[in-house]
């Protein structure tokens, strides 16, 4: 079965929190002209959907199964990379992936 973004996305928060994780997810706005922003400064254009926040902290960025990244959204994900820091796209076929990211020491 075809799952969007918007329910993988409510699937990931609802199991990260029940496992004890914070979860911050910034929702994007309609514009005057209809258009979808998420309002950001500097930087922020492309950072990661998902931060969560338990024992460590994980950046996800939530795609639908092919959905596309942006460029920006990569140099998101790599500088964070770079940093030492947990920082991945996940698709709906990378569940047994997240439940093993987010299961190891992550959680309360």
């Amino acid at each position: 079965m075809k799952q969007s973004e918007s329910s993988f996305q409510k699937a990931i928060i609802e199991y990260a929190q029940r496992l004890g994780y914070r979860v911050a997810h910034f929702r994007p706005a309609r514009t005057k002209r209809g258009n979808w922003i998420t309002p950001v400064a500097a930087d922020g254009a492309g950072f990661p959907d998902l931060v969560l926040v338990g024992e460590k902290v994980v950046y996800l960025e939530v795609k639908a199964q092919k959905g596309r990244v942006s460029a920006k959204q990569t140099a998101w994900i790599e500088a964070l990379r770079a940093a030492g820091q947990e920082a991945y796209v996940v698709r709906p076929d990378d569940w047994d992936f997240i439940e093993d990211v987010l299961q190891r020491n992550g959680g309360e």
